[in-house]
């Protein structure tokens, strides 16, 4: 007799703290899993209460919700091995738990021992990690017994034995580590090893996760499941899906990337005689290692028939421009969910022409075909249900122009090129145009001030307030075209202005989102020129940004004969982004940074090298304010400069001035 198990993960796009969303979320793809005949499944962590509930976790309603919410699941598991996640709080303490069901009885929970406190996480701030051997049991008041069953239940470092099947975890960052909890799964002989993860999206994280879930499955000669969150959950982090199956080093599943559904589930067959034969074959002794309670069950999970795996990638995950491929796919889903959870009736967008606003109209274009590849145009329409004004769209152009409105607002220094890139380019994906003159109120500010201050303005005295203003008074009118259509206004700001305060506060930087605000200059031109001839997985390419790729990027806000450009300004983009890496990812100092440009631009003169550096230190550290008042952003690497998530810097400082003297 065949010892094969049908087994699954699922990826699911959860909101924190919203329990009905979640539940039915869960409950689908549990239902699915069913049909298909799975017998295992893994869900994501913390799929109860979604991962990024904050300092919510704190509150003792999060956990009684998600209790609550627990005891809803347990009829669905009928037959089924089940684990999910959730917060509970022990001996005062709380921990980040799965908790595994069989066949709709509750035999444990899992606490995680690694804590992601780096980057973009914060889970020290509320949880703590569990030691390693440890194992209690857990007790809830009388007021569950009658959702959850008898207490208490074994809580903490476990194996699950249901009728000779072995189950571990290793919940997300705990195979990220060095000293992962699989090595010691490995020594008790388990045979399967869930990962429940929440693990967000950013550049060329797949390949780490696919090390760790092959070289695991291989090592430890076990059936391994990761299973992923999905979609834009809580605002600024993106996750991608992507569950892997592996047996013993060979991958026999995979799911789509960056999908638009609310939940999917993902098989596999595990032929446990093979993993079996993995571990009898690695000669490593398992004598008198590892500490953990083994939970036992009786329930005899159903074996299955052969199938035969054909793990096949979406064709984009292989191509030469992975990286164009990933931001376009991440920003797309992000502008989707995000719309859709803060019921925005569509986006508003000061389109100016030049490459930041272009970028976002054009991932607007994105997230509208994608949404509909994978969806088809009556699922996008009823995932939007609420925005009625799209049920009568019969296409993708149509439902643009509901959903994004853009605006054209010159002032005397304006020009037709920036003009004639910004309507075409609406018309080529179908936005809603507007050009709105706001060159009267510029003058009328200017008038306002000269009368207050009893004398004229003038470029060569106040260069930057009269940029400034003719940014501001920009403002007001794409406001109110958010208000007018319930819509929300999106900020056009990059990462490279970001980091030097290139940008005009309550201006360029207005808006509830900032989408681009995670993603450098100088990458975003080279995207642009690629979305122009290529497009995402060879499609959706937009010819017309041939318009804003032959320009030279410029604010538009001196007078025409001044010729301004971004770069003169500044420096060359690709200098502020590398010196941007060494200063503020790898913490180089100012001299250190020096150094380095000077080996990877010999033609460059010393003298010029040090005035990039001075200049960049001296913006990075007068500007931390601006970046402090950024509207949210996607979290699209893990060096971005957003003060909620990543880089914190203080707003007041010494500046850098005895390390720039040195130069």
């Amino acid at each position: 007799m065949t010892n094969l198990i049908k087994v699954a993960g699922a990826e699911l796009n959860q909101t924190p703290l919203d329990w009905n969303n979640n539940f039915e979320n869960i409950k689908n793809a549990i239902e699915t899993a069913k049909k298909q005949n799975v017998s295992i499944l893994c869900l994501p962590e913390l799929s109860i209460t979604g991962y990024g509930c904050e300092d919510a976790f704190y509150a003792p309603n999060t956990e009684h919700q998600a209790l609550k919410i627990l005891g809803k699941i347990l009829p669905l598991t009928k037959d089924l091995v089940i684990s999910v996640g959730l917060p509970l709080r022990f001996k005062n303490k709380l921990y980040n738990t799965v908790v595994l069901i069989v066949n709709q009885k509750i035999k444990g929970f899992v606490a995680k021992k690694h804590l992601a406190g780096n980057g973009i996480h914060y889970e020290p701030r509320w949880f703590t990690p569990w030691v390693e051997g440890e194992f209690s049991t857990i007790e809830f008041d009388d007021s569950y017994a009658s959702i959850l069953g008898n207490t208490p239940f074994p809580f903490g470092d476990l194996i699950f034995n249901v009728n000779g099947v072995k189950i571990g975890f290793e919940i997300c960052e705990d195979a990220w580590v060095a000293n992962r909890p699989g090595r010691t799964l490995y020594h008790q002989g388990v045979d399967i090893i869930l990962n429940p993860s929440a693990s967000h999206f950013a550049f060329d994280k797949l390949d780490v996760r696919k090390r760790f879930v092959l070289e695991g499955s291989r090592a430890f000669g076990v059936g391994y499941i990761y299973a992923n969150l999905l979609g834009n959950e809580s605002g600024r982090a993106i996750y991608d899906g992507g569950v892997m199956i592996a047996l013993s080093g060979k991958l026999l599943s995979i799911s789509k990337r960056f999908a638009f559904y609310n939940y999917k589930v993902t098989t596999a067959t595990f032929d446990l005689d093979i993993a079996r034969l993995a571990q009898i074959q690695s000669h490593t002794s398992n004598t008198g290692t590892g500490n953990h309670l083994v939970v036992k069950d009786d329930f005899t999970i159903p074996r299955t028939s052969p199938e035969k795996h054909l793990p096949v990638e979406e064709s984009w995950e292989h191509s030469d421009n992975i990286k164009e491929e990933e931001f376009g796919r991440a920003v797309a889903l992000g502008l989707f969910d995000y719309m859709r959870k803060s019921f925005s009736k569509g986006y508003v967008v000061s389109l100016s022409g030049g490459a930041d606003s272009s970028s976002i109209v054009t991932l607007i274009h994105l997230m509208i075909k994608m949404g509909i590849e994978d969806l088809g145009l009556e699922g996008f329409k009823s995932k939007l249900s609420y925005f009625s004004a799209l049920s009568d769209c019969e296409d993708d152009k149509a439902l643009c122009e509901k959903i994004l409105t853009t605006a054209y607002q010159p002032t005397e220094n304006s020009g037709d090129v920036t003009l004639n890139a910004a309507t075409e380019l609406a018309k080529a994906v179908g936005a809603t145009f507007h050009t709105i003159d706001v060159n009267p109120m510029y003058k009328g500010y200017l008038n306002a001030i000269e009368s207050a201050i009893d004398r004229k303005l003038g470029w060569d005295t106040d260069d930057i307030t009269l940029q400034n203003i003719q940014a501001r008074v920009r403002a007001p009118s794409v406001w109110m075209l958010a208000n007018i259509n319930g819509a929300l206004l999106l900020s056009t700001s990059n990462r490279s202005e970001a980091a030097v305060g290139y940008a005009t506060m309550d201006g360029d930087t207005s808006g509830g989102l900032s989408p681009i605000a995670g993603i450098d200059k100088n990458y975003l031109r080279s995207w642009l020129r690629w979305m122009e001839t290529n497009g995402l997985d060879n499609k959706w390419n937009v010819p017309e940004l041939k318009l804003v790729n032959d320009q030279q990027p410029t604010a538009e806000l001196r007078p025409k004969d001044s010729k301004q450009t971004d770069e003169a300004d500044l420096m060359p983009y690709d200098i502020l982004e590398e010196i941007e890496k060494l200063a503020i990812r790898d913490k180089k100092s100012p001299q250190e940074c020096q150094l380095f440009l000077s080996a990877n631009h010999p033609d460059a003169s010393r003298e010029t090298i040090i005035a990039w550096v001075k200049k960049f230190f001296q913006l990075w550290s007068r500007n931390q304010w601006k970046r402090e008042r950024y509207a949210p952003s996607f979290h699209l690497d893990d060096k971005n400069l957003d003060p909620k998530t990543w880089c914190r810097f203080p707003i007041l400082s010494g500046g850098f001035k005895n390390e720039l003297s040195e130069l």
